[in-house]
């Protein structure tokens, strides 16, 4: 996900709430920093303040919309007017929360998003005896409830979403974890070690040399 506002502290908060229902987040200060991250990242949603520094967030918006992938906008706004409602949907926002806000009702408007974002998709991925429910945070093994971390069930959820394909390593660093992991770190592989261990026998994550991972029963 992308925040894109200049109040560093609310930024953080925001990010800090995110994580804790493991959502990876990435912090854009001003417009110009906003298109930059957008240019470089596949965001699934956005959160963006209209009052910021260089580009507006109407002409952030603007651009989100215009790039063609789909992406979500909530918009962030201290001005609770119809009028600037209608201009704000009007530029494509998809929904609108005026500051201050709950943080529970941020993220219940974001989980939104995201299910209309991905309702091409059924709610519930199955693949090789596996279950997993990304809107329950449960994850089935053959009938069996698996409990994971909050870190293990976004690698697994991106691994998932693949449908069996391969996922580099860096791809799952760019989406369970933010812009300020260490590119050189071990954490997805200590994550997904972890993971293969939590699922147990057979194991159900490959690894692919010189690829990344994917799903599918060893026996496959």
């Amino acid at each position: 996900m992308l925040i894109v506002e200049d109040e560093p502290y609310l930024a953080q908060a925001i990010r800090d709430g995110l994580r804790l229902e493991a959502i990876a987040a990435d912090i854009a200060g001003d417009g110009d920093a906003a298109l930059e991250l957008f240019g470089v990242h596949a965001y699934d949603l956005a959160v963006l303040d209209r009052d910021i520094p260089g580009p507006s967030g109407d002409d952030v918006a603007a651009h989100i919309v215009a790039s063609g992938r789909g992406t979500p906008i909530l918009m962030l706004t201290a001005a609770d007017q119809l009028d600037d409602l209608a201009s704000g949907f009007g530029l494509g926002a998809d929904d609108y929360l005026t500051k201050p806000f709950d943080m529970r009702e941020l993220v219940l408007r974001l989980r939104a998003l995201d299910r209309r974002r991905a309702h091409h998709r059924p709610p519930v991925h199955e693949i090789a005896g596996l279950r997993l429910d990304p809107f329950r945070r449960e994850v089935y093994r053959d009938g069996r409830y698996v409990p994971l971390t909050r870190k293990q069930f976004a690698v697994l959820e991106v691994l998932v979403a693949a449908d069996g394909g391969v996922v580099s390593a860096e791809e799952l660093l760019e989406r369970a974890w933010d812009e300020n992991a260490d590119p050189f770190t071990n954490a997805v592989r200590i994550t997904v070690s972890a993971l293969r261990k939590r699922l147990g026998e057979p194991w159900l994550i490959a690894t692919v040399a010189g690829a990344g991972y994917r799903i599918g029963d060893e026996r496959d």
